[in-house]
């Protein structure tokens, strides 16, 4: 099942909700002719874990491949931080230098937002680094404080991550999660090459004109993997997009082909 919701909030409302390895130095001001161009982006691999914590390449082997994917459709590389989190290598990034790049690149590169965070998740929030979990609460904060009113794209990718989806709601956001709240999502083994959902959104970049059909076609990817390998119950991946973002997706903000 896809799930894709469009929010209308009244406009007083939306200025309320709108106050969220290596690093490009970032560059803001107006847009020199790329749909994204301008647009701060943060790619994040959370943890680098099995489920009993065994170390796997899954979620950087993702954030690895999601960095030149989003670059191929218009994403400058310029404008976008990336992270992994992992302890196990030289000079790891905390949570808190991760947290602290994407804000001052978010305070650079002005024109939008683009988040993406592949990890573990629980009810309560994604793993965040060794000893930290992100909840849905600090999340939408921090969001508020990156991006504003600013159009804004959040990538969720973890079990349960659904409870971000309408947390971080807004008129001026698109969310994505890779299961509902009360689901797992699949792919974070030793043998597995990405976790099932980020491997579906690389597979869709290519042939997706813009967010709106990535979403359903990664959505419709992780359903048949899902089914072909019988795992059960099903992830079924969440969409949420604000009514004024989602009249840009398909004509300012569509990707560069």
């Amino acid at each position: 099942m896809i799930r894709r919701v469009v929010i209308t909030l009244v406009a007083s409302l939306s200025l309320a909700a709108c106050a969220t390895t290596s690093s490009g130095t970032a560059t803001g001001g107006e847009p020199s002719g790329g749909s994204f161009d301008g647009w701060a982006s943060s790619i994040v691999a959370a943890d680098w874990t099995t489920s009993r914590g065994t170390p796997i390449q899954a979620f950087d082997n993702a954030r690895r491949d999601l960095v030149a994917g989003f670059q191929d459709v218009g994403f400058a590389r310029a404008d976008m931080v990336d992270f992994t989190l992992r302890p196990d290598v030289p000079n790891p990034t905390s949570a808190d230098q991760a947290l602290n790049a994407i804000s001052r690149n978010a305070e650079q590169a002005t024109r939008g937002c683009f988040l993406y965070f592949t990890s573990h998740g629980s009810p309560r929030g994604i793993v965040f680094g060794p000893n930290r979990l992100l909840s849905p609460d600090e999340m939408a904060r921090r969001v508020d404080d990156w991006c504003g009113t600013r159009p804004t794209v959040v990538i969720v990718s973890a079990c349960f991550s659904g409870v971000f989806t309408d947390r971080l709601a807004a008129p001026n956001r698109m969310i994505m999660s890779a299961a509902r709240r009360d689901r797992s999502s699949f792919g974070c083994s030793e043998d597995a090459t990405y976790p099932y959902f980020d491997g579906c959104i690389l597979e869709s970049l290519p042939i997706s004109p813009n967010f709106l059909v990535l979403a359903d076609q990664a959505a419709l990817c992780v359903a048949r993997r899902e089914r072909e390998e019988g795992l059960s119950p099903a992830s079924e991946p969440q969409t949420v997009v604000g009514v004024d973002i989602a009249r840009e997706l398909t004509t300012t903000y569509a990707f560069r082909r």
